[in-house]
């Protein structure tokens, strides 16, 4: 496996000097924008990308299956299903770990829609069980062109996974995408949630009863998105998402019994992306464990973490001299913002179970794991020795002659004239001018191993972007625009510490009880951590719905519970409680036992 390290050594070297502080707001809101110059398909009345059009109007008509709609992957004009399914989820995870923090500053719902564009082209794509469309568009034909997406005379060819042509790493790459989004949708459209999730379990049904690599039946994708890991760590991947959607101890048991066979238990990986999810699994793994829900795979999963924090730890094994992390020539950004996002949501998952991170030299404490990570997002918004930005349209100086068709070409609203397949490449690709449409929030491939960048249209791998460069760095830029605020619940808050907490405490409220208890205590840095476990009981002959709870002196994390405000509701999977039933939340903290009140409930 490409990228693996024998031995890693974590030196948290300081970021280059910045000088200015970054505006991450900003890079959000640009970031976000992207996505819209990527649409295919039909673009609806709020499209912000104006120099944008319709395009691929007939896509799936020739196979007889609707296929319109979807992303352009990158600079080209084809539709590649399994990048398009890890940008989808990426997105999802970025906004499932940080939506607060997205929606302060004031972009949830261009994120929510960026992620709703491509699981409506998903649910089109898989119109039978058994059967996924990967691909629409054929690398070969659409690279001899120079074409905006609008003009595009290309083959608009699709191409499908079924039985008998399986494909395991496309079909629960796609399950992983509509998992992890019908949780970003459960609270804002539950029946769309629960048709994203009847999807998602079909698609990991037909992943893991019909195996086989997607690339051994979509052929034409081999030289563009080869699957070389094969399809076990997709199998892996979409279960642990399915799990996070559902709570369903299947899920949980496939993760567990799976685990040594299919390489979650054994990959030290220090990539993570669209081919490789290992690296992904370990991290949900982990966090699943460090929020005490090993249980019978306690163990096992404590071997995923070993496999996480050795990912983590090697983050810094190869950087450039202008301290970048650096895996490949091509398009490196890719595993620079997976990176960030990777270490970003551990450093938070450390902080919310008060550890730090086993390096091979030394310990790290999840501050010193998040700094490394905002160095990454520094270095990509201009803090590097070209002191370049390599999001396009963030800072003064950004690439301006962008590998990419649509932005390279002028606008169809400016100049309608047709535009021929190798005529582009005559009028637009070599001209040695700047893109006449700034690709706003556009993050290219990037400088090679000593910092040096060539802005140049044909030096694609350098200048080209995609949307799986910039789908991580979503979550990134809002945790660090949120600043110590960015994990909500699970950032801890310095207390002095209190010898004798109350053991247990009883709360009656009507027909609710809460009752509070201490199930375990340890000693970290020089504190004695307390946590508490609080069992709400339903004492009615009906169901009880619509539970608001105000939880006061409450200064650590807490697991079971959805916040809002100042106030907690069941959480996203939980419609109600059944009568005579109980549920339980916990916390952590180094206090007495927070106060539990029961703001307003029904009964129905």
């Amino acid at each position: 496996m490409a990228g693996l390290f024998l031995l890693v050594i974590f030196l948290l070297s300081p970021a280059p000097a910045t000088l200015a502080g970054h505006d991450y707001g900003e890079a959000l809101s640009k970031s976000i924008l992207f996505f819209e110059a990527q649409r295919s398909g039909y673009l609806p009345d709020n499209q912000r990308v104006q120099w944008r059009g319709d395009s691929g109007l007939s896509d799936g008509k020739i196979s007889g299956v609707d296929l319109v709609g979807g992303y352009y992957d990158a600079g080209d004009n084809v539709k590649f299903g399994l990048p398009m399914a890890f940008t989808v989820t990426m997105m999802s995870w970025s906004i499932i770990e940080y939506g607060g923090q997205i929606d302060s500053g004031g972009e949830l719902q261009h994120a929510v829609d960026a992620v709703k564009w491509g699981t409506d082209y998903f649910i089109k794509a898989h119109p039978q069980p058994y059967v996924l469309y990967g691909e629409v568009g054929d690398g070969n034909t659409d690279h001899y062109c120079w074409q905006r997406p609008e003009d595009m005379s290309t083959s608009r060819a699709a191409y499908k996974i079924d039985a008998d042509h399986p494909g395991s790493d496309l079909a629960a790459e796609t399950a992983a995408a509509m998992a992890a989004a019908s949780i970003v949708f459960r609270s804002y459209n539950s029946s769309y949630s629960a048709e994203l999730l009847q999807h998602a379990h079909q698609l990991f049904e037909f992943a893991d009863k019909y195996r086989g690599k997607y690339d051994s039946s979509i052929t034409v994708a081999q030289k563009y998105y080869r699957s070389v890991s094969g399809y076990a760590d997709e199998l892996l991947w979409g279960a642990a998402w399915l799990y996070k959607a559902t709570n369903n101890e299947y899920y949980l048991d496939y993760l567990g019994y799976n685990g040594d066979a299919l390489g979650g238990t054994g990959w030290s990986i220090t990539e993570f992306g669209w081919d490789v999810k290992y690296a992904g699994v370990q991290t949900l793994v982990a966090q699943l464990l460090m929020a005490g829900k090993g249980g019978k795979h306690t163990q096992i999963f404590k071997r995923y973490k070993d496999k996480a924090e050795f990912f983590m730890c090697s983050c810094n094994a190869r950087r450039t001299p202008g301290g970048l992390i650096f895996r490949q020539p091509w398009n490196n950004m890719q595993f620079v913002t997976t990176a960030s996002f990777l270490m970003s949501v551990y450093s938070d998952y450390l902080t919310s179970a008060s550890t730090s991170l086993a390096c091979p030299n030394r310990p790290v404490s999840p501050s010193q794991l998040l700094a490394l990570a905002k160095s990454q997002v520094d270095y990509i918004l201009g803090d590097n020795p070209r002191a370049t930005s390599y999001m396009v349209g963030y800072g003064k100086n950004y690439p301006q002659q962008v590998h990419h068709r649509a932005s390279s070409i002028v606008s169809h609203k400016v100049d309608p004239s047709f535009v021929s397949c190798r005529g582009g490449y005559a009028s637009w690709f070599n001209r040695k001018a700047s893109d006449p449409n700034i690709l706003t929030g556009a993050v290219v491939g990037g400088p090679d191993a000593y910092d040096n960048f060539v802005d140049h249209r044909d030096n694609y791998e350098q200048t080209e972007p995609a949307t799986y460069n910039t789908a991580p760095l979503v979550g990134v830029l809002a945790r660090l625009h949120a600043g110590h605020n960015g994990y909500n619940q699970l950032l801890s808050v310095e207390l002095p510490e209190t010898k004798n907490p109350k053991p247990v405490t009883n709360r009656r409220q009507g027909l609710i009880i809460v009752e509070q208890n201490v199930t375990n205590s340890w000693i970290a840095e020089g504190k004695t951590f307390y946590r508490y476990s609080a069992i709400v009981s339903n004492k009615s002959s009906k169901k009880l719905k619509n539970l608001k709870l105000r939880i006061l002196n409450i200064h650590g994390p807490l697991w079971g519970l959805t916040k809002s405000g100042d106030d907690y509701f069941f959480p996203k999977w939980m419609e109600f409680l059944g009568a005579g039933k109980t549920m339980e939340f916990v916390y952590i903290q180094p206090a007495s036992p927070a106060q539990v009140l029961v703001s307003s409930y029904t009964l129905v």
